[in-house]
């Protein structure tokens, strides 16, 4: 993404408010379809939204340097072991600049066996804009945002959350 770097400064604070405030902003959201999507992995293969129809998707917006990112993961990775079977797929959107050799290295480290993508301007403009990370958005099976949240979360407080929508 272009117009990032410049905005690093403005990222680390919109980063470090909501993680003091725990969670600037979370809750149902109006349903809105979401946008079709396809994006790079990290070894360069194509990803696209309809790789997920009929799950219900978790969409992460995150960086490695983001600290309030980085404390959510384990719990999205125990998410993702736990209700990978009735359909619940978690998909990190990396919103890094630097090599995705960093973001691979990172996703080794730390275990992360969901899915993790490059971000591009298209896919945080279809998605309304990630103005701060870690940004959230919990897509139905029938391709309907229905859950966006802005922060981090208790990795116990989002399962209520996705538990409406596995059923």
């Amino acid at each position: 993404m272009k117009t990032l770097p410049a905005l690093f400064p403005a990222l680390a604070l919109a980063v470090l408010l909501p993680a003091m405030a725990r969670t600037a902003a979370a809750g149902d959201v109006d349903p809105t379809p979401a946008p079709a999507w396809q994006l790079k992995d990290l070894d360069g293969r194509t990803v696209t939204s309809d790789q997920f129809k009929h799950k219900v998707v978790v969409l992460d917006f995150w960086a490695t340097w983001c600290g309030p990112c980085r404390s959510e993961i384990p719990g999205y990775v125990a998410l993702q072991r736990k209700y990978a079977a009735a359909g619940l797929a978690i998909v990190g959107v990396s919103v890094d600049q630097a090599d995705p050799g960093v973001v691979r290295k990172f996703v080794a480290e730390e275990k992360i066996d969901y899915p993790i993508v490059l971000a591009d301007d298209q896919i945080t403009s279809a998605f309304g804009g990630v103005e701060a990370i870690p940004t959230t958005v919990v897509i139905d099976r029938n391709g309907v945002i229905r859950y966006r949240k802005v922060g981090s979360m208790p990795t116990a407080e989002f399962e209520e959350i996705l538990k409406r929508y596995l059923r």
